[in-house]
């Protein structure tokens, strides 16, 4: 591939700057040109192996000949009407799959949206509508969304909440339970008795929301004992349970919903990211007598739904049905967790992989110092991304702490590719090591 000096990478950052706000953070310096399967090439024809997924939207990889296939017939028809003027039989289609696939009770209903943060917003908009109530309880740690109720639900305020308050009221948030970092269940379990009876009465809570695995947070995964307890004291006060699966969802935990592993059912489901194979589109699905609480008009969305999203989710699911997909992620997560632990186990590192997190291929790493779990070493973390970055291999961080490495790698990935990814990323795991003691 033939570069010139205007579309360098160089070139292009320098634009990026003078044209894009700095609130739009950029991980890496590095333009994409093309993407296929889990291989990204940058304008100047260098190869990266994908770690990242686009942040867990290509499950079924960059560029799935499927999903290309569907979104181009649809492009011969239409690309927009907006389903509220003349609506389309993928939309309904796609809503009659997710009703039948999604875990909660009884009869279902899905509505279509575009963005993760808004199917929270009309998750929150729905339960409250059923309730008549206003309050809402989310965890530390969580993320839902930049919106300004996303930033409310969320459990981490740098860098998401500084600077743009104030967020709107009766939004509570419990201790997110962490057996690593010496918070038990029980405890969370306890912090809520004490909510209602110290800050809120539990008949003013319309609906609480919780990721069964932790994104930003840290890829901590929600204990069965967690999720049963919680489902029980929702039953206790009439709280709606909303389950935000945006990262979790479509085969990356091993199951089609991570939510699936503790055998809780939610009253309602909300998704994106993978939902379209890297189009715009997220959904809320929940018990229908719930779903029908607002009235005609009360939900919608121009672009909610967008033709070509839905056909390209029709795509998704039939790929991840054909291609195994949920086996193939518990395979890819096993090889990722074998490869962390010879790391961890390594004399050159001893001490630098404190804890090991997976839930089929939503696995992470977390680095600390001397293997301390109250010695978070974030600037490690930011080294080995930007170390692993150089060798061609996009890495992702996350984490309260900013001292965790998530693995998000395209289920359609072969191990081959996968182990040479984790060559890399343990060759420079090594180097930022080392250059540390030197």
């Amino acid at each position: 591939m033939s570069v010139t000096a205007s579309d360098s990478n160089q070139a292009l950052q320098s634009r990026r700057e003078q044209a894009v706000p700095r609130g739009v953070a950029t991980q890496l310096p590095v333009f994409a040109a093309k993407a296929e399967n889990a291989v990204i090439t940058d304008v100047e024809g260098r190869r990266y192996i994908d770690f990242g997924a686009g942040i867990a939207v290509v499950n079924t990889g960059h560029m799935h000949p499927k999903v290309k296939a569907a979104v181009a017939a649809q492009l011969e028809n239409f690309s927009h009407t907006c389903f509220q003027v003349t609506p389309y039989e993928s939309y309904i289609r796609l809503a009659e799959r997710l009703n039948e696939k999604v875990p909660t009770r009884g009869p279902r209903k899905t509505i279509f949206l575009t963005t993760g943060a808004e199917a929270i917003e009309n998750a929150v908009k729905i339960a409250r509508a059923h309730t008549g109530r206003a309050g809402v309880i989310a965890f530390s740690g969580a993320f839902h969304g930049r919106t300004l109720l996303g930033m409310a639900l969320t459990g981490k305020v740098v860098p998401y909440k500084v600077g743009f308050g104030p967020m709107p009221g009766d939004i509570y948030h419990l201790p997110f339970p962490v057996a690593y970092h010496g918070r038990e269940v029980a405890q969370t379990l306890d912090a809520l008795e004490t909510l209602f009876k110290a800050d809120v009465d539990p008949k003013r809570i319309a609906a609480m929301i919780i990721e069964p695995v932790q994104g930003e947070g840290g890829f901590y995964i929600a204990q069965a004992e967690l999720l049963q307890g919680l489902r029980r004291i929702c039953d206790e006060h009439g709280i709606v349970m909303i389950v935000d699966e945006v990262q979790t969802g479509f085969a990356r935990t091993g199951k089609l919903f991570a939510i699936e592993h503790s055998g809780v059912q939610p009253d309602m489901v909300t998704m994106a990211k993978s939902l379209a194979g890297g189009f715009p589109l997220s959904a809320v699905t929940g018990r229908a007598e719930i779903m029908d609480a607002p009235g005609p008009g009360g939900l919608g969305g121009t672009y909610g739904g967008n033709p070509l999203a839905c056909a390209a989710a029709n795509a998704v699911l039939d790929v991840i049905e054909e291609e195994g997909l949920c086996a193939r992620a518990d395979a890819i997560g096993e090889l990722l967790v074998n490869r962390i632990k010879q790391l961890q186990d390594s004399n050159s590192l001893k001490g630098v992989v404190g804890d090991i997190r997976a839930l089929g291929a939503m696995v992470a790493m977390e680095l600390v110092a001397g293997g301390e779990a109250d010695r978070p070493d974030p600037d490690l973390a930011k080294a080995l991304v930007a170390r692993s970055a150089q060798k061609g291999l996009v890495l992702l961080s996350c984490g309260v702490r900013g001292n965790v490495i998530r693995f998000l790698v395209p289920l359609t990935a072969s191990d081959a590719l996968v182990n040479e990814g984790m060559d890399i990323l343990g060759e420079a795991l090594r180097e930022c090591v080392a250059e540390r003691a030197a």
